[in-house]
């Protein structure tokens, strides 16, 4: 990677810009066949006897020091290089940085699991999120890029005059932010384990210096090399998989093109499964259990008694008849997991219920992949309420991903580095086509491992089952577990319990692959969660630094007092996330969801209004955000289960038109548009020179950046 740039900001002439592009191009090319060759290499280490292990060590150890290399090629002080890569990012390659920006541990892990889990329902996320590139482009990069700010909450506090605003845009950055980049560490971690063997908490820290080591030495300039490095990896990792398994169960190496095939095979599939006498003595086994934890909470003493009882005879028996160590380990482990008082044992028992009844319904509880909506608009009344619900549920996700996409920080200053406004609408479309790689490859391969799991695993006897299912239920058991149920000795797909986070990772191993491929996998999850941890991190440092720190502080300070304090605080964020993820807080989902929300609600109505409407004042934008971004928490703190818990919330939930928490900007948005507008109209409308900065800005027949000086 020794061609990376190096050379400090400034204009670039046509025929420089030229020359670095083709540097860039020769550089990369060297670099995607190095990996290829890596990975071939290891695959004949691995029929030469490497073991798993091994190979799991070399590919966490390999990525990330590459990406430290380039943190450390890439290092600068200078605050236009740190801040916004000098501006001169060509317009593919900012595409690619920002496709892997976007790609997260949620669209790399989560999001064809999500297919899997849920079917149509899933889709949400992939015309959400796709949809949101479309509104960045029409709405947002080329006129935030003209105003030539270096931050979200930068270009607030120069629109709307003012300290505040830019206060708000900081404060709404570090939660929209912080939220996401806990995810992305999450799924580090997550990754980290499977490679390595480590516990959960340590891979977490492990994977935290590769992220830290490209943000923190380099700033912008650094994480732009290093995620367009991360980007081809994602990218390779992600197809592999996915067309071995179309070539296996049809011949045919694009997936995409046999995904309406095997979707008509899985539906068949589901028919059968849905009847099959096996599958059904299994829901009967979870509704007797449900059935069984409902006895015990209505006499909880008696029922603890009892219990506790029955462990403790079983410790006698087993040692007065000197029964095998293994067994009466088992038995004491059996007794310390009997609830210490009547407390936890009614808050185990009644979880011990929800998690029966949920398994007691076919297809293990995931919907029919082809179906549209839950219930029947042409059934009873509580048919039709179902398929209203979640109709609008489906409608409501897609908006929050949308908007949310077209507001998030971290994505939006990526368009800052480009050396133009006609460059900063270019690498829009490079990113769509970048993202587009994946995404349309998602929903083919959570139909391909469906329509594996439905033929392969189940009917298989457990004393039979391939080794990944073990290796995984070792990783965390919430993400998977299998157990006998029926006590039959025969796998049936209501017997696994599968967390969507772990679908994509385990696909190789799904697909009979070798584990060299699984090694790759993972090393493309982790590549797509500290692409986007970086920029995320990098975003609330600036916020904090850049935003906060030198323009509302010390306008006085120095650029490299500037920077280094970025990179502290880079560092604390960086820790306080690793923390907070440590503790698992909720599915990566909901974690990114949630940030959309907050970033929609939040940011949406004052960017787009600050642009499109020279009228909006400072007060209307300060009260819209707060506004659009106090409904937003209110509702998800009150009706999401996690959050509840962490702030105390006991009172009985009350869902709006029946919206899942994930969708609360749905009230945000509408609310910050409203508040802006009514309160603009009712204050002086802004200064002269902001106003003609406004026309300047939206106008393309006035060209050039307004603001070119580093900010």
């Amino acid at each position: 990677m020794a061609g990376l740039p190096t050379e400090g900001g400034g204009t670039f002439s046509a025929s420089s810009n030229s020359a670095f592009k083709k540097q860039l191009n020769k550089v990369y090319a060297w670099y995607t066949g190095g990996f290829i060759a890596f990975v071939i290499i290891l695959a004949i280490a691995e029929q030469m006897g490497l073991t798993r292990a091994w190979i799991g060590y070399i590919f966490l150890a390999a990525t990330v020091l590459l990406y430290a290399g380039i943190g450390v090629m890439s290092r600068t002080n200078d605050a236009s290089e740190y801040y916004v890569a000098g501006r001169r990012v060509p317009a593919v390659y900012n595409g690619m940085a920002t496709g892997a920006d976007w790609m997260s541990a949620a669209s790399f892990i989560g999001m064809a699991g999500t297919l899997y889990l849920t079917g149509y329902g899933g889709l949400a996320f992939i015309m959400g999120w796709t949809g949101g590139y479309c509104l960045v482009a029409l709405f947002l990069a080329p006129y935030l890029r003209k105003f030539g700010q270096f931050t979200i909450p930068d270009f607030l506090g120069a629109r709307y005059d003012g300290n505040l605003p830019r206060l708000i845009g900081i404060l709404a950055a570090i939660l929209c932010s912080f939220t996401y980049v806990v995810a992305q560490i999450y799924g580090v971690g997550l990754i980290t384990t499977r490679l390595t063997g480590v516990p959960f908490e340590l891979g977490i820290f492990m994977g935290l210096a590769g992220i830290l080591v490209c943000s923190f030495l380099g700033g912008m300039r650094a994480v732009t090399w290093t995620q367009v490095a991360q980007y081809i990896i994602l990218i390779i990792a992600y197809l592999i998989p996915v067309i071995w398994l179309s070539v296996k169960q049809t011949g045919v190496p694009i997936p995409q093109l046999v995904y309406g095939s095997q979707l008509a095979k899985v539906t068949a599939r589901e028919a059968e499964l849905i009847k099959d006498p096996k599958e059904l003595e299994v829901i009967e086994a979870y509704k007797a259990r449900a059935a069984a934890f409902d006895d015990k909470l209505k006499n909880i003493p008696a029922a603890l008694a009892a219990d506790k009882a029955a462990a403790e005879k079983k410790v006698a028996d087993l040692k007065a008849a000197n029964a095998p160590a293994a067994d009466v380990a088992a038995a004491e482990k059996a007794l310390a997991a009997v609830p210490k008082d009547e407390a936890a044992a009614k808050s185990a028992w009644e979880k011990g219920k929800a998690g029966a009844l949920a398994s007691a319904k076919p297809l293990a509880g995931m919907p029919r992949h082809g179906t549209q909506f839950a219930g029947d608009p042409a059934g009873d009344a509580k048919a039709q309420a179902a398929f209203d619900n979640s109709r609008r549920n489906f409608l409501a996700l897609i908006f929050c991903l949308m908007v949310g996409t077209a507001a998030l920080p971290h994505i939006l200053m990526r368009y800052y580095t480009t050396p133009s406004v006609k460059q900063a609408r270019e690498s829009v479309t490079w990113s769509l086509f970048f993202i587009f790689l994946l995404y349309f490859t998602a929903p083919a391969l959570a139909v391909l491992v469906k329509y594996e799991v439905f033929n392969v695993l189940v009917g298989t006897p457990f004393d039979k089952l391939p080794a990944w299912i073990a290796q995984w239920n070792a990783v965390d058991p919430a993400l998977l577990s299998v157990a006998d149920v029926n006590k039959d000795g025969i796998f049936q797909l209501g017997e696994m319990k599968i967390g969507g986070d772990i679908v994509v990772l385990a696909t190789p191993e799904i697909g009979g692959l070798p584990y060299v491929i699984s090694g790759m996998v993972a090393a493309g999850g982790l590549a797509a969660a500290l692409s986007t941890a970086d920029g995320l991190l990098l975003t609330i440092a600036n916020a904090l630094s850049h935003d906060l720190y030198y323009k509302m502080i010390d306008p006085n300070a120095s650029t490299a007092r500037r920077v280094a304090i970025s990179k502290a605080l880079l560092l604390v964020v960086a820790l306080a996330a690793a923390y907070v993820a440590a503790q698992k807080p909720a599915d990566i989902l909901f974690l990114v969801g949630a940030a959309f929300s907050f970033a929609a609600a939040a940011f949406f109505p004052a960017l787009v209004l600050g642009i499109f409407w020279k009228r909006a004042t400072k007060w209307g934008a300060v009260l819209g955000m707060v506004a659009g971004l106090g409904i937003t928490m209110y509702y998800m703190v009150t009706t999401q289960p996690w959050l509840r818990g962490v702030f105390g919330v006991t009172s009985p939930v009350q869902l709006w038109w029946e919206i899942a928490p994930i969708s609360a900007g749905i009230f945000g948005v509408p609310l910050g548009f409203a508040v802006i507008i009514i309160v603009s109209l009712l204050t002086p409308e802004p200064r002269k020179d902001i106003q003609e900065l406004v026309d300047h800005v939206r106008y393309p027949t006035l060209k050039g950046d307004i603001n070119t000086q580093a900010s």
